[in-house]
Formats: structure tokens, C-alpha cells, sequence
């Protein structure tokens, strides 16, 4: 009969790293190195007189079990193709999947067993995490906006940095969002302080525009709860997004 440390004994051994490093390799061989991401580029004419268009990034996926995230940046690529007019002064570049292996394993981390969402600027050797550093080194955005789910949330939430517009334009987001799913009011969210679904701390390595970019980019990362129904956490994302977007239009008309 095998006893109970015995079994523990087994258990303490395939739940360690060398363990969970043998499984990543073996996910590896079955699945192929990741493919490379490729955005979806939508760029509608400029408004006359209304300066250079707004570069916006759309950024989802980069923890492959957040499928809703990735799903509406895809519903948003289709929305902007089929209505460029009310994207009219932006210019965006949609990632829809920004962890290629992990969004083919179905799991969070990447087929290296990382979290990539710390890595950022941190000089990863992460491939995934180069790539987009040099896109948003490359494309400065203005606007950079993650999508995300989390599975411990009873509600809708959100992290700001960057510009100090950041944290208006999400309070709107949240509050139209709020419309398709509640918003979670705990004064923690996450480990994190919070007011409103408003978090302003953040962890380290997320993704974001590079530190040493100035003028600062408005940064917004938001995020539904995964246990909510699939179809309403994608139009609760998809809804959040085109509010960012219309209030960013709203205060730049209304100027300084």
C-alpha cells in the first residue's frame, strides 16, 4: 500500500520547476516554437485641420488564456474596417494575440513557462516581449490600451499610468462598460488599493510604452472577469475600448 507521505512525496515532485520546465518542453515539441504576431494595421484618412493622427495601440492576448480580450480586439479591427469614419483622426495597429504558444497551449504563461506581462523593460530575453518592445519603440504610441481577464474578479477594473489623462478616460470606460457587466467596488483589487474599479499602482514589467518616452503615452489596461459569461466579457472590452477613444477625441476638442 503506498502511504500518504509517499504520495505527498510524489506530489512535492511534480509540482517543481524542473518538473513544470520538463512539461513546458514537452508543450513545445507538440505545439512548434510560437508564430509571430502580426497587427492589424487600420489607418482611415486624417480630419482637416485637426493635426497628426492619434497612434493607438490595441494590445490583447498576452496571457494566452484570456481568449474574450482577444476576441474583441478582433471585433474591434472588424468594427473599425466596417466604420472608419468614427475612427477618423487615430490611427490604429490591433494585436489581438500577443502570446502566440501560450494562446495555442491555452495557458496563461508562454511556452518558456514565463508570465510575460513582467518582463517588459527589464531586458528580457523573452522573444515575445523583444518584439513588442520594439514596436513600441518604434511606434510611440499615444494610446496604448490591454485587454485582459481575471478569474478572481467578481467585476470590471482597471489599471492607469502614463499621461494623466489615463485615469479619466478609463473611469468613463468602467462606467460604460458597466452597462454589459458590474463593476467590482472593493477597496482591493488584485493585492492593489482601489476606488471605483480605479487601481493607480501596478505591477512591475507590464506591458507599456518605453520609460524613456516623452511626451508620456495614456496607458490603460482593462480588465473583465473571466467567470463572467464569455459573450459579454468581449462586448464589456470591445464597449470600453470605443469609450476611450471617444472620450480621448472629446478632451482633445475641448483643449487644454
Amino acid at each position: 500500500m503506498i502511504s500518504h507521505a509517499t504520495r505527498q512525496d510524489d506530489q512535492a515532485i511534480t509540482d517543481s520547476p524542473a518538473a513544470a520546465a520538463l512539461l513546458w518542453r514537452a508543450r513545445l515539441r507538440q505545439t512548434g516554437p510560437p508564430a509571430p504576431f502580426r497587427p492589424v494595421k487600420i489607418q482611415p484618412p486624417p480630419v482637416p485641420g485637426s493635426g497628426p493622427l492619434v497612434n493607438v495601440g490595441i494590445f490583447a492576448g498576452i496571457h494566452g488564456d484570456e481568449p474574450a480580450g482577444t476576441q474583441a480586439a478582433r471585433d474591434l479591427a472588424a468594427w473599425a474596417r466596417r466604420a472608419p469614419e468614427e475612427l477618423a483622426g487615430f490611427a490604429l495597429r490591433i494585436f489581438p494575440v500577443c502570446n502566440p504558444g501560450g494562446h495555442r497551449a491555452g495557458s496563461r504563461c508562454s511556452l518558456t513557462g514565463m508570465d510575460l506581462n513582467r518582463e517588459f523593460w527589464a531586458g528580457s530575453d523573452q522573444p515575445e516581449v523583444r518584439a513588442l518592445e520594439r514596436e513600441l519603440r518604434s511606434q510611440r504610441y499615444d494610446l496604448i490600451i490591454a485587454l485582459h481577464e481575471d478569474d478572481t474578479s467578481a467585476g470590471l477594473y482597471g489599471f492607469f499610468g502614463g499621461h494623466p489623462l489615463s485615469e479619466a478616460l478609463l473611469r468613463r470606460a468602467l462606467r460604460d462598460a458597466a452597462a454589459v457587466l458590474p463593476l467590482n467596488e472593493a477597496p482591493v483589487i488584485d493585492g492593489f488599493p482601489a476606488e471605483g474599479g480605479v487601481i493607480r499602482d501596478g505591477y512591475p514589467g507590464i506591458l507599456s510604452a518605453p520609460p524613456e518616452q516623452r511626451p508620456r503615452a495614456v496607458e490603460i489596461v482593462f480588465e473583465t472577469p473571466a467567470l463572467a459569461p464569455h459573450a459579454r466579457r468581449v462586448v464589456a472590452a470591445t464597449v470600453a475600448v470605443k469609450s476611450i477613444l471617444h472620450s480621448w477625441r472629446e478632451a482633445r476638442s475641448a483643449g487644454p
